[in-house]
């Protein structure tokens, strides 16, 4: 049940700026919104047409300028550097450099350990009898990576980012922003003025991707196998997180049972859990220091990789360099043909983590991973394929221990600790990916509140998530228990990876038509060249379902309930919350009283409704034996972009007429954004907007009821009692941010208002009831802040059939009660708090 928000942002219409006084710092502010993207001028009454559009766009060019002053009800994403804008912030090549040199340690991991295991998987399928298979296996490899991590990803998946956010939900949310296919109903109008909200202009392609947006609009089948392909693939990526550090520290450890006599399976299993340890251990200190501390050994890693690739191809066979052709792709499937078929679940393998290219793209740039993966991953692993090639072609039976068998025996043990190293590194690209993903999905309602940690106060994007980690942890440790065997895991690995690339072409193929609005030609051969190529690995690793395969699917499926149950019940929540808030008709008969006692201090209610007044109001009114005398409902609402720019990010309103003194404050954040618990910045700042909020109202006031009738619609419409726009249609206003620039330029909006008024109309200072509205608020913020948190349950209505009343009542339930609390996910203080229980049928 949608529906219609008739929010629209006001406009900025005077020159200058406003003195804040009373409670308020007496410094310079201003007003801004998005809408000073638009052309159109601010209806100025007494100057000259020219000249107020010419002092208007000189301003309008001042006021977008980078503000001093942090205005954020929680200080959060200003304080790191390279913020909102740090995917276009211009950065030296330097800083380019050091970026991908970190990306070694974070990014690549996973695919710089494939030579581990590829062949061994490989040959495990085709027994070796002529150079045919070994050329074969070889070409497939090789154009394997170039096709699919170089071609799709490197080239085209990359720039398909949201802002400098990468992985599934990253493009889910860019897909949300051109479309109206968000499950949960509380998006505005007001938001599609925030600057990074659309990205493309209109072009000839226009039309078809109209007609797309509204049929995923109209069809609401759409938007939830929409979802639930984000869901899947989110899914997926989270089953690599736990996969990648087992295959990948149990193929590393695994090189000792052929060095040391007695090293058995038992001990290769319990060295093992050790690293795996150490490994889950480290992430609390974040992805930046462990980068930096991975990278070098990752470096040295692809260094030798390299070097031992040429050093075999010289020594043995360098007649191997023939597999550039891809004839002999042909003549291998020709030789092999069913197990030539199955061979390419472990061909799969060497692109294991590809799709943390761009999952972990947060944490990086896009530059930064293209330039590591052309100019070191990718001619070291073609280097160490060629070189193991070399090696098989004179010693066809070292294809099960290939990678150990050809480092030469003095290198043995230092390439040993190494690849161990790398095993341990290989594993930090899913993780931090997994990471990514799940913050990302919290934003968007698609996973249940947990603690996050920002680990960096110069890259927003690297984060920490506790539980997460040590889930991951005791996972790695059951499947490496439990399976023992490198083989049986790269079976399960196999389907994770095929699995994400499938998602991630469908979600680009639609933001090539949605949003690039590219030729419908250039558009379907993206699918049709590396989705077919895909699919033809899927159908090779889900041949090994019964040997493995199943465990993938199975987490997938688990992780994929989860979100969904999630997402399921806090839609059908806030629908419950739109379908019982209160009505106008019903305030207006309380009176401002409300029907009980109004004691100074200010409320703060937080809730999730974006317009009209909550029931749980309705249950504090009952449930206390007074109010205060000034209320605020404060909604902290996610919008589908990486960060809301701070000038950007939040929306005032009165929720009632002017003598209830009862506001809304909507404050947007993107599901990057970072929020830092500071209640006492909130509370000030709260103060010093609500009153410039009411200063501009005044001025608003005043201008309207004595502009001529051609500015009617774009002044701001106001009751006859003071309210304004008490049914839910009324604008939402962003509050005043503090520039001292413009205090340099000697004039303040009151002074502009003042001038531009007949002298008819009453001056702002002069405005009895304006004086009287500021004084309530000053006793009210003397007399302290009360945070009003809902303590609610969900239950599914008696008439609901039995599958629902299951989901809700139980599982969506079970999450509630063990996800993070509602004071520490809105960052109130613990003092001061009052709840009110209430139940919500859906």
């Amino acid at each position: 049940m949608e529906e219609h928000d008739g929010i629209e942002e006001s406009s900025v219409r005077l020159v200058g700026s406003s003195v804040g006084g009373g409670g308020g710092t007496g410094s310079e502010s201003r007003w801004v919104d998005g809408s000073e993207v638009d052309s159109e001028s601010p209806p100025w009454s007494l100057l000259d047409e020219n000249e107020a559009r010419e002092e208007y766009g000189s301003l309008r060019r001042r006021l977008v300028k980078k503000p001093r002053r942090v205005d954020s009800f929680d200080v959060d994403a200003m304080e790191i550097a390279g913020d909102h804008d740090h995917h276009a912030k211009d950065q030296s090549m330097w800083q380019t450099f050091a970026l991908a040199f970190q990306t070694l340690g974070v990014v690549y991991g996973d695919m710089g350990t494939s030579p581990l295991y590829v062949f061994a998987d490989v040959f495990s399928k085709v027994t070796i009898k002529s150079e045919v298979d070994i050329l074969g296996a070889l070409s497939l490899v090789m154009y394997t990576i170039a096709l699919l991590p170089l071609a799709k990803y490197v080239f085209v998946v990359l720039k398909a980012n949201d802002n400098g956010e990468g992985g599934t939900f990253a493009l889910y949310s860019l897909i949300c922003r051109y479309a109206n296919v968000n499950m949960l109903p509380n998006r505005q109008q007001a938001d599609e003025h925030i600057s990074s909200y659309r990205l493309k202009l209109p072009t000839p392609e226009l039309a078809r991707a109209l007609k797309i947006k509204e049929t995923l609009e109209r069809r609401s089948s759409l938007k939830t196998l929409l979802l639930l392909l984000v869901l899947l693939g989110t899914s997926m990526i989270i089953g690599d997180g736990i996969l990648t550090p087992a295959i990948s520290v149990m193929s590393a450890v695994s090189g000792l049972q052929g060095e040391i006599e007695g090293f058995g399976t038992s001990a290769v299993v319990v060295v093992a859990i050790v690293i795996l340890v150490a490994l889950f251990s480290i992430q609390r200190f974040g992805t930046g220091k462990v980068g930096f501390m991975f990278a070098p050994a990752l470096a040295l890693w692809f260094f030798s990789l390299g070097s031992i690739g040429i050093y075999n191809l010289v020594k043995y066979d360098i007649s191997v360099l023939r597999a550039f052709n891809p004839a002999y792709i042909y003549f291998f499937f020709k030789k092999n043909s069913t197990d030539a078929w199955s061979a390419l679940g472990g061909c799969v393998l060497c692109i294991t983590g590809a799709e943390a290219m761009f999952a972990d793209l947060g944490h990086f740039n896009v530059q930064a991973i293209q330039i590591a993966f052309t100019c070191v991953v990718f001619p070291c692993l073609l280097l160490a394929y060629m070189g193991q090639a070399a090696y098989l072609m004179k010693y066809p039976d070292s294809a099960e221990r290939i990678f150990y068998d050809s480092v030469p025996d003095a290198l043995f043990w230092p390439v040993f600790v190494i690849a161990t190293l790398a095993a341990m590194i290989a594993s930090q690209a899913m993780i931090s990916a997994t990471f990514s993903c799940v913050k990302q999905s919290m934003a968007l309602g698609c996973f249940p509140r947990l603690k996050i940690v920002h680990t960096s106060r110069r890259r927003m994007g690297q984060i920490y998530i506790p539980v997460m980690n040590w889930f991951l942890m005791t996972m790695c440790i059951v499947v490496v228990a439990v399976f023992q065997s490198t083989t049986d895991i790269a079976n399960a690995y196999g389907i994770a990876e095929v699995g994400v690339m499938i998602v991630s072409t469908s979600l680009v193929t639609l933001v090539t038509l949605l949003i690039w609005q590219k030729n419908l030609f250039v558009a379907l051969c993206f699918p049709l060249v590396f989705g077919s190529v895909e699919l033809i690995y899927l159908s090779a690793v889900l041949s090994k379902i019964k040997e493995g395969g199943w465990l993938p699917l199975a987490f997938a499926s688990c992780f994929l309930c989860v979100m969904y149950t999630w997402n399921y019940g806090s839609v059908l929540k806030y629908r419950s919350e739109v379908r019982e808030k209160i009505s106008m008709d019903y305030m207006h008969e309380l009176g401002s009283t409300l029907g009980t006692v109004r004691v100074p201090g200010i409320g703060l209610l937080y809730n999730e409704l974006v317009q009209g007044i909550p029931s749980i109001f309705g249950q504090f009114l009952l449930s206390l034996p007074a109010i205060h005398s000034t209320i605020v409902f404060v909604c902290i609402k996610y919008v589908p972009i990486p960060v809301v720019r701070q000038e950007e990010r939040f929306l005032f309103r009165r929720a009632c007429p002017r003598d209830y003194h009862i506001f809304r404050c909507v404050a947007r954040y993107g599901y990057k954004d970072v929020r830092k618990e500071d209640h006492q910045a909130f509370e000030q700042l709260l103060v010093e907007s609500l009153e410039k909020f009411l200063r501009r109202e005044a001025q608003d006031l005043a201008l309207e009821s004595n502009l001529n009738e051609e500015f009617d619609s774009v002044s701001v419409r106001s009751r006859d009692s003071g309210a304004a726009g008490v049914d839910g249609n009324e604008e939402l206003r962003i509050p005043l941010m503090q520039d001292q620039r413009l205090e340099e330029a000697g004039t303040s909006a009151e002074e502009a208002a003042s001038s531009a008024l007949p002298s008819s109309v009453m001056s702002v200072d002069e405005d009895p009831s304006l004086e009287y509205e500021l004084s309530a608020l000053r006793e009210a913020m003397d007399s302290g802040f009360t945070y009003m948190l809902a303590h609610g349950d969900v239950k599914a209505k008696k008439s609901s059939f039995f599958v629902k009343k299951l989901v809700i009542n139980y599982f969506y339930a079970f999450l509630r009660r063990n996800c993070r609390a509602g004071a520490a996910n809105m960052r109130v203080p613990h003092m001061n708090i009052i709840r009110v229980g209430m139940t919500y049928m859906v």
